[in-house]
């Protein structure tokens, strides 16, 4: 398994922006799939954004369509992102995901906190 480490959690007004960072371990990180979802407090946990291993194909969900940005350093074995107009419905535990399912691999890290003030 892949070792991801989030940062860049905190507390924000709304319309503000952060950027979310997922740090992974081992040499072979371009050939994930990189994913970002959250868990909001009494909900279940929901997809939020993925980029593909190549870097050049995205989804988003729609609730967050035009207001974030994921990204990824395959240089540096990390993926971002980027959150800008930030809601209050925005706060949750955002969570990293690597993934390869021919080799399946299906990794999370610990989460960081996002919480939004109206």
């Amino acid at each position: 398994q892949v070792q991801l480490v989030e940062s860049g959690g905190g507390l924000v007004q709304a319309g503000g922006s952060l950027r979310l960072s997922c740090a992974a371990s081992g040499r072979t990180f371009g050939s994930y799939d990189m994913a970002w979802y959250r868990q909001a407090p009494g909900k279940e946990r929901e997809f939020v954004a993925q980029i593909r291993w190549s870097g050049g194909d995205t989804s988003y969900a729609d609730s967050v369509k035009g207001r974030f940005t994921i990204s990824r350093d395959n240089a540096k074995n990390t993926v971002y992102l980027q959150m800008n107009s930030l809601k209050p419905e925005d706060t949750a535990i955002y969570y990293c995901n690597a993934a390869r399912a021919i080799i399946g691999l299906n990794s999370w890290g610990q989460g960081t906190q996002v919480t939004v003030s109206s």
